[in-house]
């Protein structure tokens, strides 16, 4: 500052031409020393205090300038691209609805709509009248008129069906739920993109950007969901297509032993028959 330099040649100016005031003015102006020294000193806290307010105004200047240039860089991060729905939305698939007309199946025997119907809206009730009504039911009949190994292989075979309509109609319901509620999530996803693509600032705050990551979490769980539920109903199809190719491999295992165990007797009982058949034809030529 220029207020400390000036400072020093003012006090030895006026120390110098003090004898000389005081002859100069000895008519009755006196110089008073402790007076001029009093003024001098106010002088230096008038310039400390100047160089004081040049400190706190380029202080409060440079904070003002971190202000600003944060204010703008927060404005600059809360704006989002023109174009970057543009670039980067996409579309997805969803589950289409089997009663559209371009898609839904003839309904010649008047019972395709119940199985359609429930592979759209799922239930269990609708379920269970589609099996009902589009597979071919058991019959139910005694089997006390059977052998012990018939019978086991015909329970085995009753055993296969019911498990297999469990199975079938828990599929059908599983998948009609879930094709009847994609609707709503398809919703639920075309809104998270429209506000994750949207140019409102009040859609870019950090309170904004954290409820989308959220939300967008709490919808791949759902989606991840369903797609452990179809899988598990793939994977109760094909236990059920293993219990059946076991059923019949142990069939056969089963013929084999039977066939092994009685296959002497049986030829024992064949040739017998043959040789009484035999002795018993008569080679005379009287007839006797």
């Amino acid at each position: 500052m220029k207020y400390g330099k000036l400072f020093f040649p003012v006090f030895a100016l006026t120390i110098a031409l003090a004898p000389a005031a005081h002859a100069q003015f000895g008519g009755g102006i006196v110089f008073d020393p402790t007076q001029s020294a009093h003024a001098i000193q106010q002088i230096e806290q008038n310039v400390q205090g100047l160089q004081t307010a040049e400190q706190i105004y380029t202080t409060t200047y440079k904070t003002l300038s971190q202000v600003i240039a944060a204010y703008n860089l927060a404005y600059q991060m809360s704006r989002m691209p023109q174009n970057l729905a543009a670039r980067y939305r996409s579309d997805f698939s969803m589950w289409t609805n089997l009663t559209n007309p371009s898609l839904s199946a003839a309904n010649t025997s008047g019972i395709t709509s119940s199985w359609i119907n429930a592979l759209d809206l799922g239930n269990p009730t609708r379920a269970t009248s589609a099996y009902t009504g589009a597979v071919i039911q058991l019959q139910s009949g005694s089997l006390s008129s059977q052998d012990a190994t018939t019978q086991a292989n015909i329970q085995n075979q009753y055993a296969s069906s019911e498990i297999g309509q469990a199975t079938l109609t828990s599929s059908l319901s599983t998948l009609g739920t879930i094709r009847l509620d994609s609707q709503t999530f398809q919703q639920k996803l075309a809104n998270l993109e429209s506000d994750t693509y949207s140019t409102d600032p009040g859609q870019q705050t950090s309170n904004a950007l954290l409820g989308k990551i959220n939300s967008a979490t709490m919808l791949q769980i759902h989606s991840q969901q369903d797609t452990n539920q179809i899988l598990a109903a793939a994977a109760q199809q094909q236990t059920l297509d293993a219990k059946e190719e076991l059923d019949e491999r142990n069939r056969l295992i089963n013929q084999s032993i039977y066939f092994q165990q009685n296959f002497p007797t049986l030829m024992q009982n064949v040739t017998s028959g043959v040789s009484d058949s035999i002795h018993a034809i008569s080679l005379s030529t009287t007839g006797q």
